[in-house]
């Protein structure tokens, strides 16, 4: 097994496959396990309370950035099915 791989595992998707889902997919996986290791310094007292935080606080900022970038979330047809008119 590829040292990469033993380290940060990637789960299966199940989700509706479109490619934007997939890339956001991987990047939440990225950050879970990212944030999985803060926690582990921090309670391990390698780093302080609050560099853990301000680490936590740039990866949500990422992960938020990348999900308006591939407009996760977003229904660009109305209720009905119809593009909206602004």
């Amino acid at each position: 097994m590829d040292k990469d791989e033993f380290l940060y595992p990637r789960g299966r998707y199940y989700g509706q496959v479109k490619p934007e889902n997939l890339v956001f997919n991987a990047n939440l996986q990225e950050f879970a396990q990212r944030i999985s290791i803060i926690c582990s310094l921090e309670t391990s007292g390698k780093i302080t309370p609050e560099e853990a935080y301000e680490q936590v606080k740039v990866l949500w900022k990422q992960l938020k950035r990348t999900k308006k970038e591939l407009k996760i979330g977003e229904n660009p047809f109305g209720e009905d099915g119809s593009v909206d008119q602004e």
